[in-house]
């Protein structure tokens, strides 16, 4: 099924599947219109799919020792240390990206490398190379020019992955050119191979396009224009070469074709913004007669949403198949994009009078936990329609971060139309683990792509698994809506700041984004000097474990801990991490103690702050789903606090200031905070003491206790997860039931209210 092919071989096309009949009433065919659904339209001589990062890093190993004068290399994360074929290859260069680009340029004296890469939100910074690390590791050559595009408005980043070679090949796709990404097409649970300093990771699943030509020398364009932007310099223009860089192993599955380029652009400063890649997929979706294929990382995009269920509510309409990843990258991710996932999941389920919807997940025995990072940004509309890029499902990607799409639209020409299909079921026949051909064949038979998976699908084997993404009441109540989570267009600070706090009340929230700011720069600091100077000597668990503990005996140490939080309070620092330093420096004893008056402490100052603030302010700043939160349980009482402290819906701050502007009484607020903070006081303290002590006296009597304290919270957690089933079984609801008068957050409220 591999889609890269060794040399002297070439790659057979499955043969196409019948496409049903045009109907005269059925929408329009779809048409590249240049300047607004994409920027260009060129000729190539060859096209082609690269599934996988195996097959297209193989392939532009090939390719680039072929070029003479220029290459771009385009990325929202490109590391130095990354292989490109991790079990090596015998070309006489070396493994590591940066050494095999440097080792070009010596071999040929008259090419330059250009390499661009966002230069990332900290946010990401625990992703990508170390800064620093990153711009030095590539200042190797003096014909290697590497640059941090910082080119872009608040919020946005440059997520173009483009490679071009001499103006006459050009990769576009999903796949950036680092670490996490090499995989091959069996996703294989503890592949020996997908590792990354030193630790495995889980299977992913990209795909890049390659093409010739005339498009490749447009993408050449598009790479010296973006240089230009970021850098303020023009590159050297590309001269003409005698050489094809096209790898010689990669087989085309289209030639003399020609592509569409679509892009999308933020406005920037005096520059308008390009939403071609928008109106692309827009104008696909109303065309689609019989069927609809995505693959894609995020699906959070309401104008995409809407245009399908537009087409799920025709009765005639087509098909829908997504197949996108089963798990979100981290608490971050699960609590945007995949809140936003889930939500328009629902909308479309309830669009989908026909039962022509369904999300996909591949399924790999012996991978759970882990999923198959599905990673790659394509759509497959009807045989008429394949776009690659770099473009996700997002509202982002429609209009804030920099993306490229190649499309190839068939015309109605047959040999294309045979071409796109043929594609699709390499995709499908991949995660469905059935040969092109068979899918093909069920295709034509079913005459229906959903019909087809439906088919092949199985229990007991590498499939497609039916999805539904989960959708917390509390999780959906606590996060605020699609144009903050993912926004379509540049951030406007004034604008939020607008939308969250009164005029009176900017001076406080500024003061604490201040402090914010500060911290995190502190935090920076004491890491750089802690990995680059003598400090790192002291990074002996149980010496530093000894300092802390000497804090306490300094005079007057409990008030200047209670002074903490309070500042907690105004700068929001996670109140978790408080209590955990509390019970470090003066024990697990006589820690808790001063957590929980610390913690109660910082309550009440937010809840005065929140009165003080008013409830109009405070209402804005908490957002409509907290505040209504905060309304149901104001109605009931010191209960209902307890229960909102034991599942907290959003920071601890903030929720101090949303209660102080509600209807709960200061002594309620406190009583219940006590209540409902002790017990994680109580488990913080146990394991913390635990763990110093087995730092101190390691050995098997002090590793079973700490074994015991990690497993009482992990008991308590699947009884009450439990009884929560139960609950839900004889109610006969379902745990994912849509949020509403009976969610899971207003019944707790409700029986806090009936018991107090």
């Amino acid at each position: 099924m591999r889609q890269y092919n060794p040399p002297g071989t070439t790659a057979s096309p499955a043969p196409p599947a019948s496409p049903p009949p045009h109907d005269p009433a059925s929408p329009p065919g779809f048409q590249l219109e240049p300047g607004r659904n994409c920027w260009r339209v060129e000729p190539c001589r060859r096209f082609a799919m690269l599934v996988d990062a195996d097959a297209y890093f193989r392939a532009l190993r090939e390719a680039l020792p072929l070029a003479e004068h220029t290459i771009f290399i385009l990325g929202w994360d490109i590391d130095s240390r990354m292989e490109l074929v991790p079990a090596g290859v015998q070309d006489g260069l070396p493994p590591g990206l940066r050494d095999f680009l440097c080792a070009l340029a010596d071999r040929r004296p008259n090419l330059r490398i250009y390499i661009l890469s966002w230069d990332y939100a900290m946010v990401m910074a625990m992703e990508r190379e170390w800064l620093p690390s990153a711009s030095a590791h590539w200042q190797a050559h003096r014909h290697l020019s590497f640059l941090l595009d910082g080119n872009h408005p608040p919020g946005a980043s440059h997520h173009q992955k483009v490679v071009v070679i001499d103006n006459k090949v050009a990769f576009v796709g999903g796949l950036d050119l680092t670490l996490r990404r090499w995989d091959d097409n069996q996703h294989a649970p503890g592949a020996p191979l997908r590792m990354a300093e030193g630790r495995p990771y889980a299977p992913f699943h990209d795909v890049q396009c390659a093409v010739d030509g005339s498009a490749a020398a447009a993408l050449g364009k598009l790479c010296a224009e973006r240089w230009l932007r970021a850098s303020g310099s023009h590159p050297r223009p590309v001269a003409a070469t005698s050489s094809d860089p096209w790898p010689p192993s990669l087989a085309p599955e289209l030639t003399d074709v020609r592509v569409g380029i679509a892009r999308t652009m933020p406005m920037c400063e005096d520059e308008p913004g390009v939403s071609e890649v928008r109106m692309l997929l827009r104008d696909a979706i109303a065309s689609a007669r019989h069927s609809i294929y995505m693959e894609n990382q995020y699906f959070s995009s309401g104008e995409i949403a809407k245009a399908l269920a537009a087409r799920l509510g025709h009765e005639d309409g087509p098909d829908i198949v997504l197949v996108s990843r089963r798990n979100e990258s981290g608490w971050l991710e699960a609590h945007s994009m995949g809140v936003l996932r889930a939500r328009l999941y629902r909308q479309l389920r309830a669009a989908d009078r026909f039962d022509r919807f369904r999300l996909y997940c591949p399924t790999i025995p012996g991978l759970l936990p882990d999923c198959v990072n599905v990673h790659s940004k394509v759509t497959v509309i009807d045989d008429d329609f394949l776009t690659i890029g770099s473009a996700n499902l997002s509202n982002r990607s429609l209009g804030l971060d920099t993306e490229c799409n190649i499309v190839v639209v068939s015309g109605g020409e047959p040999r294309i139309q045979a071409a796109i299909a043929a594609m699709r079921a390499r995709l499908l026949g991949e995660h469905l683990e059935v040969a092109p051909e068979a899918f093909q064949a069920e295709v034509a038979r079913t005459r229906s792509v959903l019909g087809a998976i439906r088919n092949l699908q199985r229990s007991d084997g590498r499939s497609l698994e039916d999805y539904v993404p989960p959708l917390p009441d509390d999780v959906d109540a606590a996060s605020p809506a699609a144009n903050l989570l993912d926004p379509i267009e540049p951030i406007d600070s004034d604008q939020v700041l607008a939308e969250f706090v009164s005029h009176e009340a900017r001076p406080r929230v500024l003061g604490r984004v201040g402090a914010m700011v500060a911290l995190a720069l502190l935090m920076a600091g004491m890491a750089f000097a802690w990995r680059y100077t003598p400090l790192r000597e002291w990074a002996d668990f149980r010496a530093l474990l000894g300092a802390i503990e000497r804090v306490d005996q300094m005079p007057l140490a409990p008030l200047a801990m209670m002074g903490v939080y309070l500042a907690g309070a105004v700068t929001m620092l996670p109140v978790t991490l408080l209590i955990l330093v509390t019970v470090v420096v003066f024990g697990p004893l006589y820690g808790a103690v001063l957590a929980l008056g610390g913690t109660v402490l910082s309550t009440g100052a937010g809840y005065l702050a929140g009165r003080l603030l008013g409830r109009q302010a405070v209402r804005r700043f908490g957002g409509r789903r907290l505040n209504r939160v905060s309304h149901q349980l104001g109605k009931h009482g010191v209960v209902a606090m307890v229960v909102l402290r034991l599942v907290p819906i959003a920071p601890f701050s903030l929720v101090n200031l949303v209660v102080g502007a509600s209807r709960i009484s200061l002594r309620d607020c406190l009583i219940g905070t006590a209540l409902g903070m002790l017990p994680g006081i109580v488990v913080s303290a146990l394991l913390v003491d635990r763990v110093a002590a087995a730092a101190r006296d390691p050995g098997l009597v002090t590793f079973a206790l700490l074994a015991l304290v990690l497993l009482v919270p992990a008991s308590l957690l699947l009884v009450l997860r439990r009884r929560r089933r139960n609950a839900a079984r004889q109610r006969g609801g379902r745990h994912d039931d849509p949020p509403g008068p009976g969610s899971r957050l207003s019944r707790l409220a409700r029986m806090a209210g009936e018991r107090s």
